[in-house]
């Protein structure tokens, strides 16, 4: 369908087929996307591998995140820096067990997400669990992770500057003013972690080739001098950062919260996945990410929950000409609108598709690719998520290590059927309501 946001012209597509055709026959044409005023903040948008639009500056980055970052190599190499990020996790979780205290789900894995990102980067943790040790070191970057939220709300709401370009010296909203200044403090963070490297990597006077680098960082750095610096400057890799945080951390924390919840709100079914592990690891062991495929019930958990609540509910892309697509014309410069929540919630598709059945995809083996229309929750085509094999290890890891060594129960003394299970549209589809859980120790 076709609607009109104030001067904005949107065409909405509900269907997997459709889907198919636009961005596979048509990727091309679809291939950039709608710039979001609130995004031109410090030039982000130019720079951006997010919203940039498909260039040799876009390849460049798009490969440098595929070699250097999410390539198979590279996450086999940090898989034990996840573990322990994840560790971290069930250590802070069994002090609360032990006071009895309730936790926010969503704020615990955001902080392990996030720490196993800036260790994978920059070999360092940028934010700490509340509550927590007083031997935590509370130090300069613990106000990182309210940057990246405060940035992550503004990115969620309606801007009407979207919709009346016109308006945009105004800004009556104030959200680009307000992101101008976040995104300042957080590129501070980002040039004051670079920095330090660069002269630590002087003092040792290590060379720039031939030598085994320590982090993402590190790798960068060495690329920096091989890249001419029209592709790939320090102004890139400032504003590649926030992208790699931002993306990755709103999507990944909404899917373990929901994912929990919906186990929660059906204890059978989590019981069903606790017995699996239980299985698998035996009372003494912890999960693993090699681990992951031996645990079918709990992979069919994560797709539900892909399913029911996608990481990202539509995607955003922008018609780069005029282009015909099933006897209907979509217009130049249009907003196209990919609903991914309709299609995973579409009766035709799917039986009883507001219910959360994990053996769905016990019957169906359907991946995350972009081979089945009926189910992309990261998205198709050349502006597919370049993170999908990141996510498919630290997602299902923290679910299942967060079953494994702990019983669950609401807080509040809630029962299972009283779980507020309401959504909040944004960036994301959050849970309306945090998720506080009250872990408990398994004897």
């Amino acid at each position: 369908m076709t609607l009109k946001f104030g001067t904005l012209t949107a065409i909405v597509i509900s269907s997997p087929e459709i889907a198919k055709e636009a961005l596979t026959k048509h990727d091309l044409a679809f291939s950039n996307r709608q710039v979001l005023h609130i995004t031109t903040a410090l030039g982000h948008n130019k720079v951006s591998m997010v919203w940039s639009p498909v260039c040799d500056h876009w390849r460049t980055l798009r490969k440098l995140c595929s070699t250097n970052i999410f390539s198979p190599q590279r996450l086999e190499s940090t898989s034990k820096l996840r573990h322990k990020k994840v560790q971290e996790l069930v250590n802070f979780v069994g002090t609360c067990c032990t006071k009895g205290e309730a936790i926010d789900i969503g704020n615990v894995v955001f902080i392990t997400i996030m720490n196993s990102l800036s260790n994978t980067f920059f070999s360092m943790d940028l934010a700490h669990y509340y509550g927590a040790s007083d031997d935590y070191d509370h130090g300069s970057h613990q106000n990182f992770k309210e940057l990246i939220e405060g940035i992550l709300d503004d990115a969620g709401k309606i801007n009407v500057v979207d919709l009346f370009p016109i308006l945009s010296f105004l800004d009556p909203q104030g959200l680009r003013g307000r992101c101008e200044e976040s995104f300042k403090r957080l590129l501070e963070v980002f040039n004051d972690i670079l920095e330090e490297r660069m002269r630590l990597k002087v003092l040792s006077n290590k060379s720039s080739f031939g030598g085994t680098c320590c982090d993402v960082l590190d790798s960068f750095l060495d690329l920096l001098k091989v890249y001419e610096s029209s592709e790939l400057s320090r102004h890139h890799l400032l504003h590649l950062f926030p992208d790699l945080f931002i993306a990755g951390l709103e999507t990944t924390t909404s899917t373990v919260e929901w994912a929990m919840a919906e186990l929660v709100h059906n204890p059978k079914k989590m019981a069903k996945a606790k017995e699996e592990l239980l299985q698998i690891f035996g009372r003494d062991e912890n999960p693993k990410e090699s681990d992951i495929s031996k645990l079918p019930y709990l992979e069919a958990i994560v797709k539900e929950t892909f399913r029911l609540h996608t990481p990202i509910p539509i995607l955003f892309h922008k018609s780069n000409f005029n282009v015909e697509i099933n006897g209907f014309k979509v217009p130049k410069h249009a907003e196209v609108l990919v609903n991914l929540w309709a299609i995973g919630r579409n009766s035709s598709i799917w039986s009883n598709p507001n219910s959360f059945v994990p053996e769905r995809f016990e019957e169906w083996k359907m991946d995350t690719k972009d081979n089945n229309f009926e189910f992309i929750p990261f998205g198709a085509g050349r502006r597919m998520c370049p993170a999908i094999s990141l996510v498919h290890r630290i997602v299902p890891l923290i679910i299942a290590t967060l079953l494994h060594c702990f019983d669950w129960k609401i807080a509040d003394e809630k029962k299972p059927q009283e779980l507020d299970m309401r959504e909040e549209y944004g960036l994301t589809v959050r849970k309306a309501q945090p998720l506080l859980l009250i872990p408990i120790s398994i004897n």
